[in-house]
């Protein structure tokens, strides 16, 4: 049965992702972008991974793609103003026929891995406790250098969006 349902919601996720690519609406990539995130939330929710599941659904599917949507109806982009893209199917199956030799190295690599013996996890894989020690132990430094890095592009966006009194 958990088969079943992991390969519901891998299509979901492949079909959410060339939704966004092949749709033309800013709105209709969004939201199939949500449906990719839903669908990879599920796929965590699989693998025991409480955390990465709550972050999926609140922080991306929630927070980020709300952002985005508002951003996209904030520029109210008509179907005049979208660039013309009369090679946009044949860029497309170029693009994915350029990409069947990496595919093939994945599977080679994939293949031939070792077998190994599946062994089942701790109860608290994919918990949040973990995570927050392997996080503020190992990871300090770079999780501190990440929020000034994302404060530095918020004050970039302010300063780059606010509109300059000399022209305005």
């Amino acid at each position: 049965m958990i088969d079943i349902i992991f390969i519901m919601l891998s299509f979901l996720a492949i079909a959410g992702g060339v939704g966004m690519i092949l749709f033309a609406q800013p709105v209709h990539s969004a939201l199939s972008l949500i449906v990719c995130i839903v669908a990879l939330s599920g796929i965590y929710a699989l693998l025991s991974a409480s955390f990465m599941f709550m972050v999926q659904i609140i922080l991306y599917a929630g927070a980020i793609i709300a952002l985005l949507l508002f951003i996209i109806m904030f520029l109210n982009v008509k179907d005049e103003a979208l660039p013309d893209e009369p090679n946009k199917n044949t860029t497309i199956f170029f693009g994915a026929i350029l990409l069947i030799p990496f595919n093939f190295l994945i599977l080679k690599a994939f293949y031939t891995l070792p077998i190994k013996q599946m062994d089942i996890l701790d109860s608290d894989f994919g918990g949040i406790k973990l995570f927050g020690h392997e996080l503020f132990r190992k990871w300090l430094v770079p999780f501190e250098l990440i929020s000034i890095l994302l404060l530095c592009a918020l004050i970039g966006a302010v300063v780059y969006a606010r509109k300059d009194k000399k022209n305005g």
